[in-house]
């Protein structure tokens, strides 16, 4: 194997350890993520749940203030009659009779609204059993997920320290200058370094290599860098030929 082929299988050996860190890193940072923004829905439906008690202490309330107006109209209206058979005047009887009137008018607003509050409770007692059902499932996930995030970072965090031993063995027999140049590139561009190129394409960008680039790469006598996105780059035919 030439220099140059044997350089990039040195630096693809690498890049294959750098891989795996890239993805305990991501799961480093996403296995927190996940559980706070579990806890931020979880004080969302809370809050949403804290809501409907709210409501429907209000409703329950009105409805129990409704009652006692009905009851008291009701009480009214029987007093009303009582005293209506002991009317000595024409002038009081009408007087009376307006006011029983009105009481019935209003018993029967009463109880229109009454109506309508115990449908409303129904609803939000609907709209409580849905957020019950979710708030106890989101808080045994949560759960769950809390007891288990150290673990899971202190597994991540063994795993990637076996995989900066095997990083370090990968790149001891890496000439220097061309290890400070792929790390210059990892600490600068995004994951990965160095990225095969198949029929002129980079398939770290997927932008199309310039011909007299490409030509130059498929010779094999020096690292190429992806004009468009900086990445190293190889023929993939080179080590499909080896």
């Amino acid at each position: 194997m030439s220099l140059y082929l044997n350089q990039i299988a040195q630096l693809v050996a690498l890049q294959r350890v750098d891989d795996e860190i890239y993805v305990i890193d991501q799961e480093m940072e996403k296995a927190p993520r996940e559980v706070e923004g579990l806890r931020n829905e979880f004080a969302a439906l809370q809050a949403e749940k804290a809501h409907l008690d709210d409501k429907m202490v209000h409703l329950r309330e009105q409805a129990k203030r409704i009652d006692f107006d009905i009851d008291s109209d009701l009480d009214k209206m029987s007093k009303g009659k009582d005293k209506l058979m002991q009317v000595g005047n024409a002038k009081e009887y009408h007087a009376m009779m307006r006011e029983m009137d009105s009481l019935e008018k209003t018993t029967r607003t009463r109880e229109e609204e009454k109506i309508t509050l115990a449908d409303e409770l129904e609803r939000q007692k609907a709209a409580m059993a849905d957020v019950e059902e979710r708030y106890a499932a989101m808080e045994a996930d949560l759960k769950a997920k809390e007891e288990t995030l150290d673990a899971r970072l202190t597994e991540a965090g063994k795993k990637r320290a076996e995989l900066e031993k095997e990083r370090e063995a990968a790149g001891k027999d890496i000439p220097a200058p061309v290890l400070a140049r792929y790390e210059f590139i990892r600490m600068r561009l995004s994951h990965p370094v160095i990225v095969p190129v198949d029929t002129g394409i980079c398939s770290g960008c997927n932008i199309s290599i310039p011909p007299q680039g490409y030509i130059e790469l498929q010779r094999g006598t020096q690292i190429l860098s992806c004009p468009n996105c900086q990445r190293l780059i190889y023929w993939n035919q080179h080590f499909s030929a080896e």
